[in-house]
């Protein structure tokens, strides 16, 4: 038998934790996460990370690991993601990963592309013409020099857009021919599955999430790192929102409003980038864990 990876992804608040903890479970193995934000040991509350018992039920990898002041990124996960690995394969032929950041979990799966050197000062004047342009006036940049990104990449998210902008202009080619070339074949196979509900249900889940994040004490813990708003790790819905209250901006309820809406707008980012990987085996959130297994299995003497 080769060795396995269960890649658990799907829109946020969907049941991922829950569902990757019973699989580890059931087959005696340990949990790695993709989740981009729940490395930071900082932010518990907002990130939904595991509670105690959830970390205690299963041994867990890549929680918790890293401070908001760490120069932390995609490619240094996926190093350290990939020497997990290593050594977790020794002992198991299976391993679990989790997680909601799609780039995160291909970094793992799939391999990062390669992209050339560019000059720092290109971000440093693109970041600059987000502050005084805006990003509309990025996002035609980026639709001029390379329209396949501008329809493909999250356009509403500034690091995205301001990422694909500075390899068109330092390397003088579209940033999407850099995509997909060279990948590494990995040492292991990987089944992903998605867990998936109608919108509404979604959109519900999310909506009651936010609710016991603020009444477990979401403000508090966003007060402690108000101090440190400016850094990137912090520029994350639920931290943002309620830093604007603390500015004296946004009333409470309306910035909780506003984690609300967001958060939905990036399920529904998580939900388009998931859909492009027709290798995902989808199933319903509810799906009992039984045929579920039998799947996995099946799978896995097939491969």
């Amino acid at each position: 038998m080769g060795n396995y990876l269960i890649s658990i992804v799907g829109p946020t608040a969907i049941g991922k934790t829950a569902l990757s903890i019973k699989l580890a479970q059931h087959f005696k193995t340990e949990i790695i996460s993709a989740d981009s934000r729940q490395f930071f040991k900082e932010m518990s509350i907002g990130t939904a990370a595991p509670s105690t018992d959830e970390l205690n039920a299963a041994r867990h990898h890549c929680i918790h690991h890293k401070s908001i002041q760490d120069n932390y990124n995609v490619g240094a996960f996926e190093r350290e993601a990939l020497q997990t690995l290593q050594t977790l394969f020794k002992t198991h032929n299976v391993v679990i990963m989790v997680g909601g950041s799609g780039l995160y979990v291909d970094a793992v799966t799939k391999g990062l592309d390669d992209f050339p050197d560019v000059d720092p000062n290109i971000r440093e004047q693109l970041n600059i013409d987000l502050e005084t342009k805006g990003l509309p006036f990025l996002q035609e940049q980026l639709k001029t020099l390379d329209v396949k990104s501008y329809h493909t990449i999250a356009i509403d998210n500034p690091h995205r857009v301001i990422r694909a902008l500075e390899i068109c202009l330092g390397s003088g080619k579209p940033y999407s021919s850099f995509l997909n070339k060279n990948k590494t074949k990995r040492p292991f196979t990987t089944i992903t599955i998605g867990l998936t509900a109608d919108r509404e249900t979604i959109y519900n889940r999310i909506n009651q999430r936010v609710d016991i994040m603020m009444a477990n004490g979401l403000l508090d813990e966003v007060k402690t790192l108000y101090p440190h708003k400016s850094l990137n790790a912090l520029n994350t819905v639920g931290y943002k929102e309620l830093f604007n209250y603390l500015d004296g901006t946004w009333t409470l309820d309306f910035a909780v409003s506003e984690i609300k809406k967001n958060t939905r707008r990036f399920a529904k980012r998580q939900m388009t980038w998931f859909r492009k990987d027709k290798s995902i085996l989808w199933f319903d959130y509810q799906t009992s864990l039984e045929p579920l297994i039998s799947k996995l299995n099946k799978m896995m003497l097939q491969l």
